[in-house]
C-alpha cells in the first residue's frame, strides 16, 4: 500500500479528510478491535505510519485520519517481513521501539530452499486445494517430477510454489510427468 494510503487503511478516515474522503472509513485496527490484525511486509511500513502503529500497540488508542479525537482499540497483532529488522533499525528505517513491542515471540521460518524435505507435502496440500478451487478432481505428480521440485531454486518461496502447481494442474494431463515440469517450471 502506498506510503500516503497506510494511514487510511489502518486507521480510518474521516468524511472531507483529503479528495477522495467521500465518506468516513473505518480502517483495519478498529475492524480488529479485540481480535488479531495481521501486518505484511511490515518492514515496508513508513516511519510515520510505525510511528502511529507503535502508538496503537502501547496505548491502545488510533485517531482517524482528519479527526480530533482518538479511539480506544485492543488489538492483538501479528506481523510478518522477508527483512531483517534489526539491519532496518541500524539503516534508520524500521523504529527500535516498534521491534521490541512487536518482538514478544519472533518465529524465524526459514526460506523453501532450506527446507526442501517440506516440498512434497506443500505439492500435495496445493494440488488438493487448487483442484479443489477448480471444482475437479486432484491430479497426481509422478516421483521424478517431484525430485525435480525439490531441487528446483525456489526464489519466491511458497507463493511461486503454489503458482506452480497452479500452472502444471492446467497445462498438464491426469498426471504432472517430468516432461511437464521440465517444460513449464524449469528455466529453458
Amino acid at each position: 500500500i502506498p506510503g500516503e494510503l497506510i494511514e487510511s487503511e489502518l486507521f480510518g478516515h474521516e468524511k472531507g479528510s483529503f479528495t477522495s474522503a467521500i465518506k468516513q472509513r473505518i480502517g483495519k485496527f478498529e475492524q480488529a478491535n479485540g481480535g488479531t490484525l495481521f501486518l505484511d511486509e511490515i518492514g515496508d511500513m513508513s516511519l510515520n505510519a510505525q510511528a502511529k502503529v507503535l502508538r496503537a500497540l502501547q496505548e491502545g488508542k488510533i485517531t482517524r485520519v482528519g479527526a480530533d479525537r482518538d479511539i480506544s482499540v485492543d488489538v492483538r497483532v501479528i506481523a510478518a517481513t522477508n527483512k531483517d529488522l534489526l539491519k532496518e533499525v541500524e539503516e534508520k528505517n524500521f523504529r527500535l521501539d516498534l521491534y521490541h513491542r512487536l518482538g514478544v515471540i519472533i518465529i524465524n521460518v526459514p526460506s523453501l530452499n532450506e527446507r526442501r524435505d517440506d516440498v512434497p507435502a506443500l505439492v500435495d496440500y496445493f494440488l488438493e486445494m487448487i483442484a479443489s478451487e477448480y471444482g475437479q478432481s486432484k491430479k497426481n505428480i509422478d516421483r521424478d517430477a517431484l525430485e525435480a521440485l525439490k531441487i528446483h531454486n525456489w526464489t519466491g518461496n511458497i507463493r511461486e510454489l503454489r503458482n506452480v502447481v497452479e500452472r502444471l494442474i492446467i497445462l498438464s494431463g491426469k498426471t504432472i510427468s517430468l516432461q511437464d515440469v521440465e517444460s513449464y517450471v524449469l528455466p529453458k
